[in-house]
């Protein structure tokens, strides 16, 4: 994982995630783990958090016994998808105040600068992106 994010290529880490109860624990571990090796200027446990609802999701809906997490980072943000092989796009839910699930995506909505999802040849991707943050080390 050892990258020079000053670099103007973008820098990309595959990860293949076993689906089951560990694989969001296991998501939130690695991308803590590149956000700090790549010195990402962004906050560690915001990354931890959206990526664990993505691969959340994608586990939920997988027939699969891996989902792909992909971390790239370029000049001015970091990007992670998850793919996965349902091809049922996601939206986010009407879910109650209450509700124990459901609001998975209204929070990458509201924390990421940006997400979306897209289809791919084996199902689909979903992603969400965060800019730099200026004036201040990395968390």
């Amino acid at each position: 994982m050892n990258a020079m994010l000053t670099s103007t290529h973008p820098v990309a880490h595959h990860v293949p995630l076993t689906t089951g109860l560990a694989a969001a624990a296991e998501a939130r571990t690695q991308v803590r783990a590149i956000v700090r090796a790549w010195q990402v200027p962004v906050d560690a446990y915001v990354v931890a958090l959206l990526t664990s609802e993505l691969v959340t999701n994608a586990v939920r809906n997988e027939a699969d016994p891996t989902v792909m997490l992909d971390v790239t980072c370029s000049s001015s943000r970091l990007r992670v998808d998850v793919h996965d092989t349902s091809h049922a796009m996601p939206a986010p839910a009407d879910a109650p105040a209450d509700a124990e699930t459901g609001r998975g995506l209204i929070i990458v909505g509201a924390l990421a600068d940006e997400w979306g999802f897209y289809a791919t040849p084996g199902g689909k991707a979903v992603y969400f992106t965060l800019a730099f943050q200026t004036g201040g080390s990395p968390k």
